[in-house]
């Protein structure tokens, strides 16, 4: 699956979750050739959890799949930059490839805040990430959202 389709898949999951009453955010773990192994999008409403963040789910249910903590050389396609706690669980899971669409300068840790993986101390980097894709799309999914939302 391209880096296009993948994202695609993403910000379909995330106008789901917008559906739902989330905030709109979707996530795609894929293998190493490709293949999608997990797919989720934000559920922090509907199951009462302030960590069941899109990247983390999809992450999680790809570990189950693989029968691994680890993901190493998966890509992890999200529709936003990872907060802090999306950002340490990349770093946890080992994600090779990282790549996502809207900037989130506010909470944002990739390339906003604490920039977690260009600290000296961080335990594992994704060894290429790729920011701003579909960025207009994803962008535009959030703030129909929030405006719907203080409407």
């Amino acid at each position: 699956m391209t880096t296009q389709i993948a994202m695609q898949k993403a910000l379909s999951l995330a106008k789901e979750a917008a559906q739902m009453g989330e905030v709109p955010v979707g996530a795609v773990v894929l293998d190493e050739n490709g293949h999608v192994l997990a797919v989720a999008h934000n559920e922090v409403e509907i199951g009462h959890d302030a960590s069941a963040h899109a990247e983390l789910l999809a992450m999680r249910r790809a570990a189950v799949k693989r029968g691994s903590p680890r993901l190493t050389g998966c890509t992890l396609v999200v529709t936003l930059e990872p907060c802090p706690m999306c950002a340490a669980a990349i770093t946890h899971f080992r994600i090779g490839r990282l790549i996502y669409g809207a900037y989130d300068p506010k909470g944002g840790a990739v390339d906003h805040g604490p920039r977690l993986f260009q600290r000296e101390a961080c335990l594992h980097r994704p060894s290429d990430i790729i920011s701003g894709v579909c960025e207009r799309d994803a962008a535009q999914q959030l703030k129909e959202f929030f405006h719907q939302l203080r409407s």
